[in-house]
Parts: C-alpha cells; structure tokens; sequence
C-alpha cells in the first residue's frame, strides 16, 4: 500500500491530498500523464471506485484533465500548480505554528529556535 490511511478522514480525500502534494512538490510535472485508475487503486490499495471518486474530483478542481486516447494528465496550468504550492506550504506551516503554539513557544522563541535549526542542517 502506498499510503497509510488515517480513520478520521475519507479516504478519497486522503488520496487527493496526497497526489496534489505530488503536483505542488513537481514528483507528477505538468502536463505528465499519471497512471490508470487500475494502477492507482492497486497502489493504494483501495477499491477502484474510491480511486476514481478522487481523479474525478482532482479533474473537477482544476489539477488533472482527461483526454480520451491517453487519459488523464496533470495540468499544464503553471499558475494553477504555483497556486497549489502555497496552498500547501501554509498548511504545513499552519499546523506547525499551531503545534509550537500548543507546547507554549512564543513567537520570537520560535523564530530563534527555527534560525538555529536552519544554520545547524547547514553544517
């Protein structure tokens, strides 16, 4: 299985979460055809409808698009994927910020933590 799955949400949902971080991070490029339904559902390891209820919705938001002789592509939208990435980037950032919040860092400690942490993964 290519994807632990969390109970407390659909699994569909925790797929197309998982292929727009493919999209955002450039692992699935522009215009790069992804693999079948089939394909993906046998990776995932989940029912081939599941998989087709999260291209479907992935198609309906914009990321992927479906030409009928070579299936579905990522977009080709470039200000659609750098769109994508800062979505993603301030989730990740939200939840981080959220989390030194919950462990009572304040935000200049924080900023100093993060500082030493960066020039430490330099060296």
């Amino acid at each position: 299985m290519g994807l632990k799955f969390e109970a407390n949400q659909p699994i569909y949902l925790q797929i197309m979460s998982n292929i727009r971080k493919q999209i955002a991070s450039g692992i699935k490029k522009p215009g790069e055809r992804i693999e079948s339904v089939r394909e993906l559902a046998i990776f995932y390891g989940v029912n081939p409808n599941t998989m087709q209820k999260a291209l479907s919705e992935l198609e309906r938001e914009g990321y992927l698009f479906s030409e009928r002789t070579t299936g579905r592509s990522v977009t080709t939208d470039t200000s659609l994927v750098e769109e994508l990435k800062t979505l993603e980037l301030n989730k990740v950032i939200s939840t981080f910020v959220s989390e030194m919040k919950e462990l009572g860092i304040s935000k200049e400690s924080l900023l100093e933590i993060l500082k030493e942490f960066l020039i430490n993964m330099e060296g």
